[in-house]
């Protein structure tokens, strides 16, 4: 029969021994290719669901790959198992490609290698694929119905990792026997003795009226570590901001309701959505998303000790909502700041937003705006008046085109000018249409696989390649670089040194526009320095006061 490849598959789902799955669909393939086939190569994945498409498995796409490798050492594929390998219509997606370069495929349900030419072969391998399909969607119906009735019933804890305020206790052996006689045990909430008193201090605060930077604020300054800071494991990528509290993590607390000792289940659930709805075939992605309120599962009696009461937590949701309703969308008034974009905190390193206070224009770092750290780190808000900087700048911008200063201003520039904008923008373009055109030849492929036309697709393939000649044209090197000479540079400071001259009186979009040429950047103190630079080398350091 010759050479095969080998491909399987086994997902979490399954809770299978990936080791054991693959050796079975292994021992089930070799049954059918023997005894004159003999499997080379192996293609197994591990941990992907079978919803996901083949080419986004990583073993399934480098088996696609394969295919089309002309010294691959295999002319054909065996799979041991195709409800794992199939999902849905992926069969009918996926076949097409070895029929086109002349791979067979071989499964077990038909005896041998599929014959591109027999309905009543795709019609089996259709309905294995609507079979593993349906299989899926039955054991998560299963088993969320299980789960809601283990969670309102019995009030069972159901996993993950406990709220802050709790930590984990064993509940005595598992019920399903099995399950007992590997050692598995039920598990319940127990109040921490390090942390359950911070959850009822938060609740306690809310209510009275404190908001929630001001509790986040009030913990931190107490020497209180935040819940990713008091336990590692819980959001590592925060781990730089040094256990302080923030306002979403007191946000949480108040608005979960398993401290009033009731156990909740399906606040959150897993939804699909198409990948791309333009390209179908590339199938679904998973998103978690809060449910409405009306869809959570309480348990019908308390299940753990309560942190705070029923009324406490009911008070306290009360006071969010009464919040939503208070605001008023109010019309923002546009004001225009000169600066946006190029003032940078010395501080924190972000860059400072525009703030329009008693009818001026300001910049302020309220660094971090969600956070409460305290302000030997970094001051609860930098700010500093807009008519404080461009003084300074303007001063500094109209000595670097004075007659001192012009030659080295002319030699800064003519090494910092990169290409002609234009000339940049037209290769984006150029390279895009090439994108474009590679985009629609890989499609009038599929399509011929799948079975259009030739002659129509000759077509329409003569067409585009001839769109992605001439970008190709396009890309092509020119004999300049699109550099500005000397003498060009030259005659745009001399028509800069009238620009700055009038900058003070220009009007606010006009001189915006100046700044952003020149590419500015400020860099300020919270003592009052500020650091100015425009282009890639020229610098200055000027005190201009401000506040913190």
């Amino acid at each position: 029969m010759g050479n095969f490849a080998f491909y399987g598959r086994v997902s979490t789902e399954d809770q299978q021994d990936p080791t054991s799955s693959r050796n079975w669909q292994l021992a089930r393939s070799r049954q059918l290719i023997e005894p004159g086939g003999e499997i080379v190569e192996e293609f197994f994945d591990i941990g992907q669901s079978r919803s996901i498409p083949w080419k986004r498995r990583p073993e399934g796409n480098r088996l696609l790959d394969r295919l089309a490798d002309p010294s691959r050492g295999f002319d054909a594929v065996v799979i041991g198992e195709p409800q794992r390998a199939f999902y849905g219509n992926q069969f009918g997606l996926t076949f097409p490609v070895f029929v086109h370069y002349d791979v067979t495929l071989w499964v077990p349900e038909v005896g041998g290698p599929i014959d591109p030419g027999s309905d009543a072969h795709d019609l089996v391998m259709s309905l294995y694929g609507g079979m593993s399909k349906g299989e899926r969607n039955r054991i998560k119906t299963r088993v969320r119905a299980a789960m809601a009735s283990q969670a309102a019933i019995e009030g069972r804890f159901l996993g993950g990792r406990p709220p802050y305020g709790y930590r984990l206790g064993d509940a005595g052996a598992h019920p399903n026997p099995s399950k007992a006689a590997f050692g598995q045990r039920l598990q319940v909430l127990e109040p921490d003795s390090e942390t359950a008193g911070n959850v009822k201090r938060i609740f306690e605060e809310f209510v009275a009226g404190s908001g929630l930077y001001s509790i986040a604020e009030g913990l931190t300054r107490d020497g209180i570590l935040s819940p990713s800071g008091y336990d590692r494991s819980r959001n590592r990528h925060r781990a730089s901001s040094q256990g302080v509290w923030s306002k979403i993590a007191v946000r949480s607390i108040l608005q979960n309701p398993r401290y009033t000792g009731f156990q909740v289940w399906n606040r959150q659930q897993r939804h699909e959505e198409l990948l791309d709805v333009d390209d179908v075939a590339l199938g679904h992605q998973s998103k978690m998303r809060w449910n409405d309120r009306s869809d959570w599962i309480w348990s019908e009696n308390p299940t753990h000790e309560a942190l705070v009461t029923l009324e406490q937590f009911t008070e306290a949701q009360a006071v969010f909502t009464g919040a939503k309703r208070a605001k008023v969308r109010r019309e923002r008034t546009k004001h225009t700041y000169l600066l946006s974009g190029h003032v940078q905190c010395a501080k924190c390193g972000r860059r400072m937003q525009g703030s329009w206070n008693h009818k001026r224009a300001y910049y302020r770092c309220k660094f971090p705006a969600e956070y409460a750290i305290a302000t030997d780190k970094h001051p609860k808000t930098i700010y500093v008046r807009e008519d404080a900087l461009t003084p300074a700048i303007d001063g500094w911008l109209a000595q670097l085109f004075d007659d001192d200063n012009i030659d080295q201003t002319c030699a800064t520039l003519q090494d910092g000018f990169g290409p002609d904008p234009a000339e940049q923008n037209r290769l984006t373009a150029a390279r895009k249409r090439l994108a474009e055109c590679d985009d629609k030849l890989a499609k009038y492929r599929q399509a011929l696989e799948a079975g259009t036309d030739p002659t129509i697709v000759a077509e329409w393939i003569t067409e585009v390649k001839l769109a992605r000649k001439a970008a190709e044209i396009a890309l092509r090197p020119k004999t300049s670089n699109g550099r500005l000479t000397s003498a060009e540079i030259k005659d745009l400071v001399g028509q800069l040194k009238g620009i700055v001259a009038i900058l003070a009186t220009a009007e606010p979009a006009d001189r915006k526009a100046v700044y952003s040429a020149l590419n500015l950047a400020v860099v300020y103190h919270d003592d009052g320095r500020m650091q100015v630079s425009a282009g890639p080398d020229a610098c200055t350091n000027k005190c201009v006061g401000g506040g913190t």
